[in-house]
């Protein structure tokens, strides 16, 4: 259970750095913010890199398993930061992709 703690922390951080290294230039691309954003975000887009390199498992694995995380990350980032309410389905969606997650991070050592 820590383990899965641990790797969905990492999951977490991974997805907050990959979303602000996105979001800064959509915000200066399409609301015209100042152009110095591009800088933190190519830095958080670094740092998304550089934290997919620690997840313990195979490439495709991390990928496959932190698109789960990811969906959750992103609802969320639509509720607090755009403000808008989540409806029960991106509730259900999010269960749904946490839940492939879970079956594909803890799956057995082969």
């Amino acid at each position: 259970m820590i383990d899965f703690l641990r790797l969905s922390t990492l999951f977490l951080v991974t997805a907050l750095a990959e979303i602000v290294g996105c979001y800064l230039p959509w915000l200066v691309l399409k609301q015209g913010r100042p152009v110095w954003l591009l800088l933190p975000a190519a830095v958080a887009l670094a740092l998304f890199a550089w934290l997919l390199t620690l997840h313990p498992t195979a490439a495709g694995r991390t990928y496959a398993a932190y698109g789960g995380a990811y969906i959750c990350v992103a609802l969320l980032w639509l509720r607090f930061v755009d403000g808008v309410a989540l409806s029960r389905f991106d509730a259900i969606g999010a269960v749904l992709a946490l839940a492939g997650m879970a079956v594909i991070a803890l799956q057995p050592s082969q």
